[in-house]
């Protein structure tokens, strides 16, 4: 399941898209998205550890985005908010073989799934929605 966090990392990326490449101050994001300022500043302090965006303070200051929205990928977004998207623990990156890997007769239909539903998410682009 996707998280408040993961989809309001969304609304914000598209938000950011819609503004033309400008600065864009956290306190109209705020407004416009319905979501407080306070948890905007965790979400975006994330999202510019991620390299998604880039602040800037002062005066004309605000956020934008550190790429073209034809280059973002949903997948990617919601990858840095929400973190491994594996359907079952032994498909997250970096996990441990499973010692039933050999036998298991769910893993191919798990790992099908993870691929479904990655290339979903890495297959729509912050273009799409603007």
């Amino acid at each position: 399941m996707i998280s408040t966090r993961g989809r309001y990392a969304l609304r914000v990326m598209i938000d950011l898209a819609e503004q033309g490449g400008g600065p864009v101050p956290l306190k109209d994001m705020a407004e416009r998205q319905g979501i407080s300022k306070k948890y905007l500043e965790i979400l975006m302090r994330d999202l510019v550890e991620g390299g998604l965006v880039r602040g800037a303070s002062g005066r004309g200051g605000g956020y934008r985005l550190c790429r073209a929205p034809d280059e973002i990928s949903v997948g990617e977004i919601l990858e840095r908010m929400e973190g491994s998207m594996a359907t079952v623990a032994c498909l997250a990156e970096g996990a441990e073989e499973c010692p039933r890997a050999s036998c298991c007769k769910t893993l191919p239909m798990w790992k099908e799934y993870d691929r479904l539903v990655h290339d979903f998410f890495a297959g729509r682009r912050l273009s799409d929605f603007v």
